[in-house]
């Protein structure tokens, strides 16, 4: 079981995207995500996506915004339990990411990138407001079904 992080930065309607296409044998090669990573052990996942930001964006982000968990069974061989956060308030200067290209895209064309089919499904709840918890099974690159619940936020 991995335990990961994922955040969307929003300013000025717009929403920072890594673009990943720096690191070899990456699952995510070619596609555009948010930001996070894997737990360290010990840590919260608000400690995680805080960490992970900064890592890979060099931006110290505050007071994340719980908006859901997607859970990815056997994915890559492994069941995925992703928290996924927004961000508006951080400080700090975009560094180079050694992952890919960082870049602030405008809202309306955040859906329009080459994203995972999941990121498509899970991307206008946040938009909504709504908080979710959804289970996306792949085969593959290949999104099969998946399930959801809405809480309200």
């Amino acid at each position: 079981m991995i335990l990961a992080t994922l955040c969307y930065l929003h300013h000025n309607d717009h929403t920072l995207m890594l673009h990943r296409v720096k690191k070899q044998n990456d699952m995510h090669a070619g596609k555009w995500n948010g930001l996070g990573g894997k737990f360290e052990l010990g840590e919260t996942p608000e400690e995680c996506v805080i960490r992970e930001v900064k890592e890979e964006s060099g931006l110290e982000i505050r007071e994340p915004k719980l908006v859901g968990l997607l859970m990815f069974p056997n994915f890559k061989g492994a069941d995925w339990y992703v928290f996924v956060f927004t961000a508006t308030k951080f400080e700090g200067e975009l560094i180079e990411s050694n992952e890919g290209h960082l870049q602030w895209i405008p809202d309306a064309q955040v859906e329009s990138l080459p994203l995972w089919e999941s990121d498509h499904v899970f991307m206008p709840w946040i938009r909504e407001g709504k908080f979710f918890s959804a289970k996306f099974v792949y085969e593959g690159e290949e999104m099969k079904n998946y399930e959801v619940v809405f809480h309200q936020a």
